[in-house]
């Protein structure tokens, strides 16, 4: 029978399913706040994964806590939070540091004044409603009282959750921050999450020109984690982001999509943020450089990414050894097919590459340098030429 959640009931079996250690800091933030206010709620992805777990019957990790605090001033919040130990991390916002996972804030009302990130007028929030109307989509609205387990849902994010939908909160609030968008799209590939049809015509009719590279680069790794890519995919392309970021138009969706379900069900996990940006690249036909320029990935990407190739239709043994000069192909971006980990495990290059000649052997006869890396290659392709012959 489905689990069924009220605006205003008390669920502090909620709060039960907390992680241990997480249990432990929420029982000190009450000890610390009781004697100044009741009113203090967790908010934000917290609940949301919170509700989550209990709806959709999923094991979904609760790492990070955001917790509102209600009812008090700005100069008693700051003494509190000094006698407990947190750390503030933008006081004209009124949000702490407390323990590495926890956030503490006093409620805040934002309004654009400016450009970018940046260019917001911040004031203190009287009142729990109008302090959720910031959020971005509705699931992400929540409130859960840390006392009683109060759940306070004004804007149908319990809904939104049982049907697996993104909806925004406030479109006038929502349009002040771009990154909603891509904030959006992850969800989505996250979570495998529809988008509603206003809330897309909202997203939609935002440019994404005031965003930083690290901003847009943050919310696409967390896209390329997700485990419905394809959502991520087709939200990307039905919302222009192709055209806005990259300056292409994406156009084969359904085949693009069916590699990355392949991607994601039979892909290595080590690699499995990779995957999204390598199909990505190969359906475009654009060099994986030029992705990674657009979106200034890190050098962890460069150097994953500096030695992958397509994957070709016919995959033989020789391309697959020749491959694998460079790498095992445990560490190929193509090895979430079938058949590339059935024939590097049986041909032995899945765990290491292939080699008929070594650099040590190659120093003993007298080459070295430049020239001591041609004749390796050189070799080793004869080797793989005379072992493959008639075998394509």
């Amino acid at each position: 029978m489905p689990v069924s959640f009220n605006h205003g009931g008390l669920y502090p079996e909620l709060l039960e399913d907390l992680p241990p250690s997480l249990k432990r800091e929420l029982e000190g933030i009450r000890e610390s706040l009781s004697p100044y206010t009741q009113r203090v709620y967790l908010v934000g992805g917290g609940v949301r994964d919170l509700l989550r777990r209990r709806i959709e019957g999923k094991e979904i990790p609760i790492v990070d806590l955001d917790i509102e605090i209600y009812g008090i001033e700005p100069p008693l919040f700051d003494r509190i939070m000094g006698k407990m130990g947190a750390h503030g991390v933008g006081k004209s916002f009124f949000v702490y540091k407390y323990r590495e996972h926890i956030d503490m804030s006093l409620p805040r009302i934002e309004s654009k004044k400016g450009r970018g990130h940046r260019g917001f007028a911040v004031e203190l929030a009287r009142d729990e409603r109008s302090a959720s109307r910031r959020r971005d989509f509705t699931v992400n609205a929540l409130m859960l009282d840390i006392f009683t387990g109060k759940l306070l849902d004004f804007w149908g994010g319990v809904r939104d959750i049982e049907e697996r939908t993104l909806r925004v909160v406030d479109s006038q609030k929502f349009g002040e921050d771009s990154l909603r968008v891509l904030r959006g799209v992850q969800f989505a590939a996250r979570f495998g999450y529809r988008i509603e049809p206003q809330s897309l015509r909202i997203m939609e009719g935002l440019p994404l020109d005031d965003l930083s590279h690290e901003r847009i680069f943050w919310e696409f790794e967390k896209l390329f984690k997700g485990e419905f890519l394809h959502y991520g995919l087709y939200y990307l392309l039905r919302l222009g982001i192709d055209r806005k970021i990259f300056a292409l138009r994406f156009r084969p969706f359904l085949s693009a999509a069916k590699e990355l379900i392949r991607a994601r069900r039979g892909g290595v996990e080590e690699l499995s943020k990779f995957y999204f940006l390598y199909i990505f690249a190969n359906y475009s036909h654009r060099s994986y450089l030029f992705f990674l320029e657009r979106l200034k990935a890190p050098r962890e990407y460069h150097r994953i990414f500096r030695r992958q190739k397509g994957v070709p239709k016919i995959r033989t043994p020789r391309f697959l050894a020749a491959l694998s000069l460079r790498f095992p192909l445990k560490e190929y971006l193509g090895n979430y097919l079938p058949d590339v980990r059935e024939r590097g495990e049986a041909l032995g290059l899945w765990e290491r590459g292939f080699r008929a000649v070594t650099p040590k052997e190659l120093l003993q006869e007298g080459f070295e340098g430049e020239a001591l890396g041609r004749e390796l290659r050189r070799r080793n392709l004869e080797a793989i030429r005379n072992r493959f012959k008639g075998r394509e």
